[in-house]
């Protein structure tokens, strides 16, 4: 390992952890700019998470030490995430211990820690958001497998980093099968980080909610972590999105470590429109009944498979 492949991979995860509460709050403002409301500074989810890491935490009677470690554990496993997710370059020496079916295990593993943690007190809204979540996630992570295989039959590869380099050397053009995959993947990114019309980021109402309602007990430095870890999961997603389908802007193992400072305004520029694309789609959508959630994750699902179906008879 190289000292400048362990420098980028360093500043790669730096970066990701530094901007992904700045993705949120471009997020709500956008949200906010749509609405025709007064938009809260950009900074809000950096100013909320110090205040919460200054206050003291309140933990309830009943609560194991699972409880406590869940949040740790989630920052922790989205981090390690970070560092497998080509978002500034595609020379990251750890992304070779993990590939793309990996890092959906790794979400995964997220997904029953919190679902745990939702259960461990033992209320009434912990148990109800924790079945509905292991619900979407049960339905969205084969959508998620489908929308990478379709991209892994062209490269060649189930490494992320590999994928989009491939991608990036090859000419700009329009791929049948990417284009369903990309829009099965904009469903499981809005339904995975608990986004409208799967769930609602913003709602306390206790019929409708899924990731809040698993949260609710949390207080100080443990929802802090929990709030930066779904910034990072969110930041993540979108990582993953630009890696499978705009990889053109990325720095490469042959262009040092200055052709970051390039790198960067990409990612930036990405990140915006991302942001900017989910705020409208939140803002044109209403939420669905809980028990519509199955048709939209299903719809996904589907549009994965046709892209699957379209790559491999074009291949022939």
């Amino acid at each position: 390992m190289s000292v400048s492949a362990l420098l980028t991979q360093l500043l790669a995860v730096a970066v990701s952890v530094l901007l992904a509460p700045l993705l949120s709050g471009w997020v709500m403002q956008c949200r906010a700019w749509l609405s025709n409301r007064s938009a809260a500074p950009i900074w809000q989810p950096y100013a909320r998470i110090a205040k919460l890491l200054r206050k003291d935490a309140v933990l309830a009677h009943d609560a194991t030490p699972l409880f406590r470690v869940v949040p740790y554990l989630l920052f922790g496993i989205m981090v390690v995430a970070a560092a497998i997710i080509p978002s500034l370059s595609t020379d990251l020496p750890f992304a070779q211990a993990a590939d793309v079916i990996a890092l959906v295990g790794l979400f995964a593993l997220a997904r029953v820690f919190i679902a745990l943690a939702g259960m461990d007190i033992g209320t009434a809204f912990g148990s109800m958001g924790a079945r509905r979540d292991m619900m979407v996630g049960f339905l969205a992570e084969p959508a998620l497998l489908m929308v990478v295989f379709t991209s892994s039959l062209i490269s060649g590869s189930t490494l992320l980093p590999t994928i989009a380099g491939f991608l990036q050397s090859q000419h700009l053009a329009l791929h049948a099968s990417l284009a369903f995959a990309a829009v099965a993947f904009v469903m499981v990114l809005l339904a995975e980080n608990a986004r409208i019309p799967v769930d609602n980021p913003t709602t306390h109402l206790e019929l409708t909610m899924i990731h809040e309602a698993m949260v609710l007990e949390y207080s100080a430095r443990h929802l802090a972590l929990v709030e930066w870890a779904s910034s990072l999961k969110l930041f993540n997603y979108a990582c993953i999105g630009f890696a499978l389908f705009l990889p053109w802007g990325m720095a490469s193992h042959a262009d040092g470590v200055l052709w970051l400072l390039v790198a960067l305004p990409s990612l930036l520029l990405k990140l915006a429109a991302a942001g900017f694309g989910i705020a409208l789609i939140e803002t044109l959508s209403a939420k669905l009944r809980i028990f519509r959630d199955p048709e939209f994750l299903g719809t996904a699902f589907l549009l994965a498979v046709l892209g699957l179906l379209v790559r491999l008879m074009l291949s022939h």
